[in-house]
């Protein structure tokens, strides 16, 4: 500042102009000041967004992953459920079935298997007699 008097009115006019550019120069120092400390929180602010981003991804995939295994074993546990009233219910069916058939006179599974192990025993049977025929003389007829 000035060291002249302030009252005086030849000196006010360089007083005025002194203020005036002190107040310009202070300006621009605030200017300069608010747009450097302005860059250093823009990139603060994207720094931090950066971080919030990856912490929300994180988050997001652990949610993700939690919800398919849940997901996951509540397919697994209804399957499960499912396959044995599917089992139930077949053989229900079958028995139905079974007793249908028997009303008719068809025989069962059961008798079918032993019918055709009986079939096989006789074929044997069969096959086995023309051999012992053939090996033993014939016997004649006694002579009257």
């Amino acid at each position: 500042m000035s060291t002249k008097n302030p009252f005086d009115p030849a000196a006010m006019s360089d007083n005025v102009k002194e203020q005036a550019q002190q107040i310009w120069l202070a300006g621009l120092g605030a200017f300069a000041k608010a747009q450097e400390d302005g860059t250093k929180a823009f990139e603060k602010l994207v720094s931090d967004g950066i971080t919030m981003q990856r912490k929300v991804s994180t988050t997001a995939e652990e949610k993700l992953a939690e919800a398919t295994h849940k997901a996951t074993q509540a397919a697994h546990s209804l399957s499960e459920r499912a396959t044995g009233q599917w089992g139930k219910l077949e053989g229900i069916f079958e028995e139905r079935v079974a007793k249908a058939l028997h009303g008719l006179g068809l025989p069962s599974a059961e008798e079918m298997t032993a019918l055709h192990a009986r079939v096989a025993a006789l074929e044997a049977q069969l096959a086995a007699k023309p051999k012992a025929a053939a090996k033993a003389p014939a016997k004649k007829a006694p002579a009257k």
